[in-house]
């Protein structure tokens, strides 16, 4: 039976700098003694590796591909492991030894500003090194965007309210790592909007808000973008129109 097979640990993606040495791994428990065949795919060329028959795969990371692997017992029984993509970039990030990183992210694609007219597709898109593979999430003027949890970030038909400040956190069990903060404008906004939020003297209610991520003798902090959040929110309810800002 199928079952006769357990994988007790899956291996897991990766995104690693070209010539980068890292271990696949992948265990697994049965009734009988188990025998492991490793397999990679890219493109729809799917094949076995030749001499791939232990629990670790070692891997030189050379291009882009996917992985997994076959584990059957002596009664036949086979199972796979998850496939596991191997994201392989054709640079290094400047500043950054390869014998000193330990997985961390690291962005190596920021997203750039974008003038889009209304109705118009939107394209955001970033990318980072990380062991594991980072998880993505994007914010607008602070605010985290729940539905946008990839590289990149599309909006079929761009409106309006999608104009704003833009950036992307990369992230995974080793920290997290945020791109560059870009402007994004929809519709032809030639003139400055309209100033509608005013105080009883008739002048306008205007609140800038900045929340300051990026330090140089500091480590990233994760509070600005949700006190620039928190503080947005109370001060619309005030009345007031926000201007938010990072770094």
């Amino acid at each position: 039976f199928s079952t006769a097979i357990a994988i007790t640990e899956q291996p897991v993606s990766v995104s690693v700098p070209v010539g980068y040495a890292f271990t696949l791994r992948c265990r697994a428990e049965g009734h009988t003694s188990l025998q492991y065949q490793w397999f990679c795919q890219r493109q729809s060329d799917c094949r076995e590796i030749p001499g791939a028959t232990n629990q670790d795969l070692p891997i030189t990371a050379e291009q882009t591909q996917l992985y997994t692997c076959r584990v059957n017992d002596l009664y036949r029984n086979a199972v796979f492991s998850d496939w596991v993509k191997v994201e392989v970039h054709q640079c290094v990030a400047r500043g950054l030894p390869p014998w000193l990183w330990r997985g961390e992210p690291v962005i190596v694609l920021n997203p750039t500003e974008q003038r889009v007219e209304v109705g118009k597709p939107l394209q955001l898109q970033c990318a980072a090194m990380g062991v594991p593979a980072p998880s993505y999430q994007w914010y607008r003027n602070g605010n985290l965007l729940e539905q946008y949890k990839r590289k990149k970030l599309w909006i079929t038909h761009a409106k309006v309210s999608d104009s704003g400040t833009y950036l992307c956190c990369a992230s995974n069990s080793h920290g997290e790592h945020w791109t560059n903060a870009v402007d994004v404008h929809v519709g032809e906004q030639s003139q400055p909007p309209s100033l509608c939020c005013t105080s009883p003297g008739g002048r306008s209610k205007i609140a800038l808000l900045v929340g300051n991520n990026c330090y140089q003798h500091h480590p990233n902090l994760m509070a600005p973008v949700r006190d620039v959040f928190e503080l947005s929110r109370l001060l619309e309810q005030l009345g007031f129109q926000v201007v938010s800002l990072l770094d």
